[in-house]
């Protein structure tokens, strides 16, 4: 897996096969980002197959099919949204792109599955929960750093055993690093990325309301600066924000993109949570400083303090869960409402944030 830069984030786990061989097909549109990667990982480890895959660019074909040798190539996006056998359509497109594809995904019979964030304004969100609405067929986010990160699942085991009661607040730190030299045009176009709280700060909402067990939230403030890229104005490579959430729990957040070069992993992403009876925090992709192990769970509660390596633990649980929604029309993996609402706090939290001006620093 690449930990230098998290464009690539794309870990492997153990299969856990939830359905036959066949039994549930994937055809990609899109391979601007490579989290498609992470996303066709988690769901052929859980016994999807990746049948089918169309972008414009035949270097990213070409290496995609290598990673995914199952894959055909097809000459246009309309052969995926039209063959009766792919159940679900997955995109890591532009971002601004995306939503388009989940709307033509679902009406056309398909599943969907969108790298974050799966749509940069409110309209499209808007577009998105009427396909859903009136598809009946299940979408889901790539919300990566909880739903492919050992740790983020091996947590969620403590709390629910009750480790450190009821948890009152979620502080998740998102760094990134920047990576400038080998970003896309598209990256630092806010109208393209839209904004560094839709983009990595859906990540952070993902986690508040789900430690939280929170089902909705507001947001209380947010802020965003562009501190050091003055060649890219309207990029952004700072943003925070605070939520309230609908059972009295908070959450804070903080996104960035000053990893520094030193640093062996493409983040220090950090996830604390507190709970009445004692405190958890993850450290999800570095230990800093010390060995390397990723995917470390510190806890202290009334019974003493607590290390545990989560790596080859609990695995990926959400691909496994995922497939069977698509395949049962259940909804145990994550609820539609619920990444809707994860996105349009993002969004929101994008639109109402204080932009702090070079000339205040």
């Amino acid at each position: 897996m690449q930990r230098k830069d998290g464009q690539m984030y794309a870990p492997v786990g153990k299969s856990r096969l939830v359905c036959n061989p066949g039994e549930f097909t994937i055809g990609v549109i899109g391979l601007d980002h490579g989290h498609i990667y992470g996303m066709c990982n988690g769901l052929v480890e859980a016994g999807a197959m990746v049948t089918h895959v169309w972008d414009p660019d035949q270097n990213r074909l070409a290496a995609f099919i290598k990673a995914f040798p199952t894959a055909k190539v097809v000459s246009s996006d309309a052969a995926i949204y039209e063959n009766p056998a792919v159940d679900l359509v997955a995109t890591a497109a532009i971002p601004s792109d995306r939503s388009g594809i989940i709307t033509k995904a679902l009406m056309a019979g398909k599943h969907a599955f969108s790298d974050k964030p799966a749509m940069t304004d409110l309209s499209q969100l808007e577009a998105v929960r009427s396909a859903v609405e009136l598809s009946g067929k299940r979408f889901g986010i790539y919300f990566s750093e909880r739903l492919h990160v050992e740790a983020a699942s091996y947590a969620d085991n403590l709390i629910a055993e009750g480790s450190i009661g009821k948890v009152v607040q979620t502080i998740v730190l998102g760094p990134h690093r920047l990576s400038k030299n080998s970003r896309p045009a598209w990256f630092f176009d806010k109208q393209r990325f839209g904004g560094i709280l839709t983009d990595i700060g859906s990540h952070q909402i993902d986690q508040i309301l789900h430690y939280g067990n929170a089902k909705h939230a507001r947001v209380l403030a947010s802020k965003v600066a562009n501190y050091n890229n003055a060649d890219y104005p309207g990029f952004e490579d700072f943003g925070d924000a605070s939520l309230l959430c609908d059972n009295g729990s908070t959450g804070y957040f903080r996104v960035d993109w000053f990893t520094p070069d030193g640093l062996r992993a493409w983040g220090d992403g950090r996830t604390i949570i507190l709970g009445t009876e004692g405190h958890i925090e993850l450290r999800k992709y570095v230990d800093l400083a010390r060995a390397d192990i990723p995917n470390t769970v510190y806890m202290a509660n009334g019974k003493g303090e607590f290390s545990f390596d989560a790596n080859n633990t609990v695995g990926f649980p959400f691909f496994g869960r995922f497939i069977r929604d698509c395949l049962d029309g259940t909804e145990f993996a994550i609820s539609q409402e619920y990444t809707l609402h994860v996105m349009e706090l993002a969004i929101t939290a994008q639109n109402m944030a204080t932009r702090i001006s070079q000339e205040v620093v």
